[in-house]
C-alpha cells in the first residue's frame, strides 16, 4: 500500500472492538455509535414484538423469520453493518445464524432513526443495502414518530407507504398481520389539565 494511501476498514478491525461497543464498517470508515437512548430501544423492543412475535417466535402465527436484533451482517469486505433488526427467511436460512458476523443478506432490515447518526441511517446505510439485495428496508423515526417501508426496485428503494400515530397497516414483508403503528413508540405524555382561571 503506497505511504499515506488510506487503510480501508474490515470486520478485523471490528474483531478488535469490545463486542458491547457498536461499531460499523460503513463504506470502509470504522464508526463508533453512542449508546442508544431510551426511546430507541422502546421502538425495537416493540418492533421486535411486533413482528418477531408472530413471524419469528410465535409457533402459531405466519411463522417463517429469524428476527435478530444488534447482529453484526457483513454485507462486503469493506461494509459491516449492525442494523438495530433484521430479518431471514427461514426458507432461504433453515438454520439459524450462528456465526459471527451474518454472512448472509438479510430480508429485512429496520433502522431506528438516530440523532446522532440522521446521516447513516437515511443515506448511506439504505445505499448499502439497496446495493447487496436487501428486498425491504424500515425506517422508524422517534422523533416524527413515523415508520417508513421502502421495496428494493433495483437502482433505488420504492416507497410503499409513511404511517404515523392512529395507523394500523399491513406492510411488507410483514403484511400478514395488521401492525398498530402507534404502539411503537413510547406513549406521548398528555398535556397536563389546564386550571380555571
Amino acid at each position: 500500500m503506497p505511504e499515506g494511501a488510506l487503510k480501508l476498514a474490515t470486520w478485523e478491525d471490528l474483531e478488535r472492538i469490545p463486542e458491547d461497543r457498536k461499531a460499523e464498517v460503513i463504506a470502509g470508515a470504522l464508526c463508533m455509535s453512542p449508546s442508544a437512548a431510551p426511546r430507541h430501544g422502546y421502538i425495537q423492543a416493540a418492533l421486535s414484538y411486533a413482528v418477531g412475535g408472530p413471524f419469528g417466535f410465535d409457533r402459531t402465527g405466519p411463522g417463517g423469520w429469524w428476527i435478530l436484533l444488534e447482529t453484526d451482517v457483513e454485507l462486503g469486505r469493506h461494509d459491516v453493518l449492525r442494523p438495530d433488526l433484521l430479518g431471514l427467511r427461514r426458507d432461504r436460512v433453515p438454520k439459524f445464524p450462528d456465526e459471527r458476523p451474518i454472512t448472509v443478506v438479510p430480508d429485512w432490515i429496520c433502522e431506528i432513526v438516530s440523532p446522532s447518526s440522521v446521516r447513516i441511517d437515511r443515506i448511506l446505510k439504505p445505499a448499502i443495502y439497496l446495493k447487496s439485495g436487501v428486498p425491504h428496508f424500515w425506517l422508524a423515526d422517534p422523533e416524527q414518530r413515523v415508520l417508513q417501508a421502502f421495496q428494493n426496485a433495483g437502482q433505488n428503494w420504492l416507497l410503499l407507504g409513511t404511517w404515523g400515530d392512529g395507523d394500523k397497516a399491513r406492510i411488507a414483508p410483514f403484511e400478514a398481520i395488521e401492525i398498530d403503528v402507534t404502539l411503537l413508540f413510547p406513549p406521548v405524555e398528555a398535556a397536563p389539565p389546564s386550571t380555571p382561571a
